[in-house]
């Protein structure tokens, strides 16, 4: 129908949204699930989050994978001392912690200390 024969065209509106949506200015970063942990996030081996920094990144992860969060993080907040978290090469406590920036395309490897013998 078109506004040439009368007929009446209605465009259709998108929704509305409830909150804004969850988009970082930092962009959006790859994150390397260990195998260890990978229940904690429906088995996936990889998240593509947006973040700015690891402690946004963290933040998300808590909102939503909680499990994964904890096992990551202790009940202050801070890393637990057998997971070190890399952005691409560097670890964060060769950059700035957890206020280590990111950037579009930067992965963020998550791994668990082993021992054994």
């Amino acid at each position: 129908m078109s506004a040439r024969t009368g007929s009446r065209v209605q465009a259709r509106m998108p929704p509305r949204l409830t909150s804004p949506p969850r988009v970082a200015p930092g962009g959006t970063i790859k994150v390397s699930i260990p195998t260890p942990l990978r229940a904690c996030c429906a088995g996936l081996p990889e998240l593509t989050l947006a973040a700015s920094s690891l402690r946004v990144l963290l933040s998300t992860l808590e909102r939503d994978f909680p499990e994964l969060h904890r096992n990551i993080c202790d009940e202050t907040g801070a890393v637990r001392r057998h997971i070190n978290l890399f952005v691409n090469n560097d670890h964060m406590r060769d950059r700035h912690g957890i206020d280590t920036s990111l950037e579009a395309g930067d992965v963020v490897m998550i791994m668990t200390a082993v021992s054994g013998g």
